[in-house]
């Protein structure tokens, strides 16, 4: 990922740098262009720098650049059209007027915006080919300049589109993320709850006949809800991130043994084993998380539906090959409650 990153850098600063230097070259086409004309034909060029400028800039000033550039083009225009001199559009000029319009129709919000400034180029674009009559050549001037405008706009017009698909894609990916979040939310708080609720009836069994028992269950009720308030906040947290969200509330195998003590200090005997070779490492996050709601969903079961302290209940559910299961287990003595 390193080495896309920095060879995605690298062409962007050489393309960065072959433009400029393109841009250059037509300027220096510009000015030899003055020297032969004359008169206000040295007004190009520094308009033609003006665009270099704008270029360089243009992703810290995008609009300002770029409407400093059409108003000085068009200042230009107006000023040889009204004296009537001799007078031929400026390649630099137009160039940069070009790469600015593919730059605003692909990044300018709203589009309304983006579609409405490059409109606005268009025109500039139509009066520098029209009154810089060159020899009764402005006719020419501004169709090839109309061709150059609608290329850049259907290139600027086609970056936008697919910039907003890779923005929907994202978004679609982030809504099921959080939709995922929001399933494993709802099974830690059945989880945790179940065995609120388990602890609670049992303390109140227990306190007719055993009333100094009920201090304990008390404390263990206090201890279910603590954690169920930690996971639900931590969950909760990454279900508001907007950007760089997690895509797992940080589950591992420490969590799912570390959630197997837990029930077996206030439940039916578990215990939990991980197989040989298998790390944290070794796993997607996407089996981690189905591991755990599976060991969760497990755990929750067996508290509900195993009456009997001394009988033998079991759920597993299996999860994706070749990962195996997980599986919880109740007995006496305790015995083997998930492998992985």
């Amino acid at each position: 990922m390193g080495d896309n990153k920095r060879f995605v850098y690298w062409v962007r600063r050489l393309s960065e740098i072959a433009m400029i230097g393109w841009l250059s070259m037509m300027l220096l086409v510009d000015l030899a262009v003055a020297v032969g004309a004359g008169g206000l034909q040295f007004l190009v060029p520094v308009c033609g720098a003006v665009g270099i400028v704008a270029v360089v800039l243009r992703r810290r000033y995008r609009i300002e650049g770029f409407a400093v550039l059409m108003a000085c083009s068009l200042g230009v225009s107006l000023l040889i059209g009204a004296i009537n001199v001799v007078g031929v559009p400026g390649s630099a000029e137009s160039g940069a007027l070009l790469i600015l319009t593919i730059g605003v129709l692909r990044h300018v919000e709203p589009v309304r915006r983006a579609a409405t400034l490059s409109l606005v180029a268009m025109g500039v674009l139509m009066a520098e080919g029209g009154m810089r009559d060159y020899h009764n050549g402005g006719l020419a001037f501004s169709f090839m300049l109309f061709i150059g405008w609608a290329t850049a706009a259907g290139v600027g017009g086609y970056l936008r589109f697919q910039q907003e698909r890779r923005v929907e894609a994202i978004h679609t990916v982030r809504r099921s993320e959080r939709l995922e979040l929001a399933r494993e939310l709802h099974d830690l708080v059945a989880h945790h709850i179940t065995g609120i609720v388990v602890q609670a009836q049992a303390a109140r069994t227990v306190a007719e006949m055993k009333p100094e028992a009920v201090t304990p269950a008390l404390d263990a009720i206090a201890n279910a809800g603590v954690e169920a308030l930690t996971s639900m906040r931590r969950l909760v947290s990454v279900l508001r991130a907007e950007d760089e969200a997690a895509r797992t509330p940080g589950t591992s195998l420490a969590d799912l043994r570390l959630l197997t003590e837990r029930f077996s200090a206030g439940g039916p005997g578990v215990s939990f084993e991980v197989g040989q070779g298998i790390t944290d490492g070794a796993l997607p996050p996407e089996v981690m998380t189905t591991l755990h709601r599976v060991l969760q969903e497990s755990l929750t079961n067996v508290r509900r539906h195993a009456p009997e302290p001394d009988g033998w209940r079991s759920i597993c559910g299996s999860t994706s090959a070749p990962y195996g299961c997980a599986c919880a287990t109740t007995a006496r003595p305790p015995t083997r409650a998930s492998h992985a």
